[in-house]
């Protein structure tokens, strides 16, 4: 996060969609260049190409709308869709002779957050490449009014990911948010009310990474790093194996919860249940590390909840939403509009408040990394690129509670598979959604669990 955040300000602004053809035909000139020299990346596969081939010959003949509703587990995601865009559809459609207006291109909504630790010249790009911003936390209307108006009315498809953020896991989807299947009936709403016949639709959209080569020297090397910043014996990175590297990770992840139980325990005077006693009642290792972590992470999470007075509800997720929310609400004030009518000892004081609020939201940082990890990840299926995605996760807290901001260790190039879905229609469940608001409600919740059925057969 910039440091910008550290001190009180005016409430964050809007930044509306501002396509430019001229900057989306260079974007897409220079991205397979740039996916090959900025990223890991060396290979993308598509399946079912032809689908979403034939889903842009409806729309461009005015007869559908949709929305591409992709996974999200590394933030190299939009490049890979973009890919997918620009040179994958382009390819499927000469070879079955299908003419399309170019460019291939969709909308897309992001998170208003990304602009504030990415920089604001991303959120420049976002919006000129027909992007919409929405704040995740709280019920932006604003933002929705913008997506539902672009899923109407838009030039293009649009894209989204049901996630709300990535998780870092490859073969594990987090909780799908409803924001996605409710864009897909009010798009239905609006459709009818234009006397318009389009058929809305919502399009599930895998995306693996694998490696090229399994990494396994670069996992063990890592592993001696964060073995030797967390106060443990370094082993020698020698012989990598999954049967070698597995006890390693293991008493990695229990030192540091340990750590971690610790902290919370004398400093925040949250009452944790003994690592002991759990091992003793769960002998299994991966189900008592599992139940740990999910006891921390709910305490970790009471830090920040019980400092901005919320209620401790729903998925991890939606809790760490509410807090992000609450944070940006004492930074980002509304009684802070007119700068020049807040006194220099107002502001002092709202700095001092935008300080607190960062440092009540960092424990929330740490839970975001962790709400889709469990502890039979590995297990389940050993690969290499499980075990490094969960060796990455506890890299990624170790950085956080160092305060580093370098970027995420790359442990080896990597090849992508993107595969289209079969389409969810909404216009078919719209007559059920328009009935009354239990219907609604219902078909919001249908959708969105088809929605995160679709995404799981497509790992």
């Amino acid at each position: 996060m910039a440091d910008v955040i550290y001190q009180a300000q005016a409430p964050l602004e809007f930044i509306p969609p501002a396509f430019n053809p001229l900057l989306l035909r260079v974007v897409h000139l220079l991205l397979p260049s740039w996916i090959k020299w900025q990223t890991p990346i060396t290979q993308i596969e598509a399946d079912n190409v032809e689908v979403l081939v034939d889903l842009y010959r409806q729309f461009q003949e005015g007869k559908i709308r949709f929305l591409l509703a992709f996974r999200h587990p590394k933030t190299d995601d939009p490049f890979c869709l973009g890919y997918l865009l620009s040179q994958l559809v382009p390819k499927v459609a000469r070879s079955q002779g299908t003419t399309l207006q170019f460019p291939i291109h969709a909308h897309f909504i992001y998170d208003r957050g990304i602009p504030l630790w990415a920089g604001a010249y991303v959120g420049w790009i976002a919006s000129h490449l027909g992007g919409t911003p929405i704040q995740r936390g709280k019920a932006d209307w604003t933002g929705l009014r913008s997506a539902r108006e672009l899923f109407a009315n838009g030039k293009f498809p649009m894209a989204a990911a049901p996630e709300g953020a990535t998780n870092g896991l490859s073969e594990n989807i987090s909780p799908l948010e409803p924001g996605i299947a409710q864009l897909g009936f009010w798009c239905a709403e609006d459709l009818h009310k234009a006397g318009s016949d389009q058929q809305v639709l919502i399009v599930p959209v895998g995306i693996k990474y694998s490696y090229v080569d399994a990494p396994w020297d670069a996992i063990a090397n890592l592993l001696s790093e964060l073995e030797a910043a967390s106060g443990l014996p370094v082993n020698p990175a020698e012989n990598a194996s999954i049967e070698s590297l597995y006890p390693r990770l293991l008493t990695l992840a229990e030192h540091l919860l340990s750590l971690m139980e610790k902290f919370y325990t004398r400093f925040y005077h949250l009452k944790l249940t003994d690592a002991k006693t759990v091992e003793k009642e769960i002998e299994n290792r991966n189900e008592a590390l599992a139940v740990r972590l999910q006891a921390l992470l709910n305490a970790a999470l009471l830090i920040s909840e019980q400092y901005f007075d919320l209620q401790s509800k729903g998925t991890l997720s939606d809790r760490c939403r509410r807090v992000e929310q609450a944070g940006w609400n004492y930074i980002f004030r509304e009684d802070f509009k007119d700068v020049k009518g807040v006194s220099a000892v107002e502001r002092a004081l709202g700095d001092r408040i935008a300080e607190e609020a960062n440092a009540r939201m960092w424990h929330m940082r740490l839970v975001e990394s962790f709400v889709a990890v469990s502890g039979n990840y590995i297990r389940e299926n050993p690969t290499a690129e499980r075990f490094a995605e969960t060796t990455l996760i506890l890299w990624q807290m170790i950085a956080k509670i160092k305060g580093n901001k370098v970027q995420r260790p790359q442990l080896g190039k990597q090849k992508v598979k993107i595969t289209v879905g079969e389409p969810i229609s909404i216009s078919e469940r719209y007559p059920a959604y328009k009935e009354n608001r239990l219907g609604a409600r219902q078909a919001v919740a249908d959708v969105t669990n088809d929605l995160q059925h679709a995404l799981e057969k497509l790992i």
